[in-house]
């Protein structure tokens, strides 16, 4: 008698286990992935992929539906799962004419768009900030719009990266700030002298340029102090760091202690 409800149990146990989608066509179970997709059910969508993946591996079903699963994980707030599954399929499918969309979609789960928190103090100290994920992001854009300059992609890409070049030199020009408020001057020198050699097309390169200067000047380097400012005139003629008489009107500069 034990034996039989033992057995019993078992068998139910078995059945409500029973893969519910295992007589399923892949076209069918792409679509039910989609619908799920579409309605927000990201969780269920991961899980149909990966029965897709497996049911028609090497298909281009099955290729479509590894980068579907990259979405939907970065939709659950996966990114690391995300990015690991679409580098798993760039390095698998170097032809494959979602390449390009492979690698927009790298760069976007590694988008943050978020950067402009760079630019406050807040309750973080910059220096311990880690822009990792911002140069992730730009350097899977760059390959993009190298590799795939007419992909309909590549123009959202320039614009994404321009904005994350722009953060990192705000970011680094903040932390050079910090450093030099506290006395740090090299430090402060070694970090905008970063801004200047990596980002020399932004506008946070002429606070850079007026760090150093100023940094060089408290330790005493009267020589790279005034090879800095002339840098800095020829480049920002009409720079406010410089010449803060200018500004009249203008909210008054952060080094102007008086």
């Amino acid at each position: 008698m034990a034996l039989g409800l033992l057995s019993a149990i078992l068998l139910s146990g078995c059945a409500a286990e029973k893969d519910a989608t295992a007589n399923w066509t892949v076209e069918k179970l792409y679509a039910e992935a989609k619908d799920e997709m579409q309605m927000g059910a990201y969780d269920k969508a991961i899980g149909y992929y990966e029965k897709l993946e497996g049911r028609a591996a090497g298909t281009p079903l099955a290729l479509q539906a590894q980068i579907d699963k990259a979405w939907a994980q970065f939709k659950t707030n996966e990114p690391v799962q995300a990015v690991a599954t679409l580098d798993r399929f760039i390095k698998l499918n170097p032809a494959s004419p979602a390449l390009d969309y492979a690698l927009y979609l790298k760069g976007l789960v590694n988008f943050n768009d978020n950067l402009g928190l760079f630019s406050s103090f807040a309750s973080q100290d910059l220096a311990e900030r880690d822009p990792k994920q911002a140069k992730d992001s730009f350097e899977a854009f760059r390959e993009l719009t190298t590799r795939f300059p007419d992909s309909k992609y590549s123009p959202d890409a320039r614009q994404r990266m321009a904005y994350i070049k722009n953060s990192l030199a705000r970011s680094n020009v903040y932390v050079a700030r910090y450093y030099f408020k506290r006395g740090a001057y090299v430090a402060a020198v070694n970090r905008a002298q970063t801004t200047v050699n990596e980002y020399r097309d932004v506008p946070a390169v002429e606070e850079a340029l007026f760090i150093m200067y100023q940094s060089y000047d408290r330790l005493g380097l009267e020589q790279l102090r005034d090879d800095t400012r002339r840098v800095l005139e020829a480049t920002y003629p009409n720079s406010l760091y410089l010449y803060p008489e200018r500004a009249a009107g203008v909210k008054k500069p952060w080094w102007k202690l008086w």
